[in-house]
């Protein structure tokens, strides 16, 4: 069972996605376990105080150390050794497949989702360096960007999808963006299905598919391309791609 650890001030923010879709199937199956630690839980003061304002003045609060060092204390007693830990944070390493997949392939995962202005940064110097963004924007906290990270290593699960190649076949799993899909009826509005997906020869659906994810990844990500590199076979069918698109 992959385990999965969540240090947030707002858990049920975080907590839905562990009832529906792949990740509740997931957690249903006994492939994958959702804990949910607060910070507040380890506050011991009258009022449970887990924010302060910053040192230096300016806006906002600031998520206190000493909750947040014990609760991510206690969530590392959850999960097997070993586990990757990050702190959701806009300033961190951006988050895309290729993490998801490393990820997936551990016994679990500790996430710490921030809040307010931010987290004290002794955290991220005694206790969690690594940090992991979704993009170059900012949510209000990191509880969002939490359940993006633990749907996508939970669809890479063996067992989580009904079928391996599904997740074999996402945008990203191969470099490349997904080739288009269709499904009945052939002809709706008087747009038609590809032929070549109807006729039901393997090799050429194979061939068609990757020249769209080919063309499709030329078209939007073309950095993708220059990253991944490309072998002779995709070289003549994106190629091809470009000229049929001129034509």
């Amino acid at each position: 069972m992959y385990r999965i650890t969540v240090v947030s001030l707002l858990p049920e923010l975080v907590e839905p996605v562990s009832r529906v879709g792949v990740v509740g199937r997931a957690c249903k199956a006994g492939l994958l376990s959702l804990e949910l630690i607060s910070p507040r839980d380890f506050a011991f003061d009258p009022h449970r105080t887990v924010d302060d304002r910053p040192y230096g003045g300016g806006p906002g609060m600031v998520l206190k150390y000493e909750p947040l060092r014990d609760a991510i204390r206690a969530a590392r007693t959850r999960i097997p050794e070993g586990c990757a830990e990050y702190v959701l944070s806009a300033q961190g390493r951006k988050f895309d497949q290729t993490i998801a997949q490393k990820l997936a392939i551990g016994p679990g995962l500790l996430l710490v989702a921030g809040r307010y202005e931010g987290i004290d940064e002794r955290v991220v110097q005694s206790e969690i360096a690594e940090e992991l963004s979704l993009g170059d924007f900012v949510l209000s906290g990191g509880e969002l960007a939490a359940a993006v990270v633990i749907d996508a290593i939970a669809r890479l699960i063996p067992g989580v999808l009904g079928h391996e190649r599904s997740a074999e076949e996402d945008s990203y799993m191969t470099g490349l963006l997904g080739h288009p899909q269709y499904t009945r009826p052939e002809t709706v509005d008087e747009i038609k299905v590809p032929e070549v997906l109807v006729e039901g020869h393997h090799e050429a659906i194979r061939l068609w598919r990757l020249k769209q994810s080919l063309g499709r990844t030329w078209l939007r990500r073309p950095e993708l391309l220059e990253f991944r590199g490309m072998s002779s076979e995709e070289r003549l069918l994106l190629e091809e791609f470009i000229e049929e698109m001129d034509n």
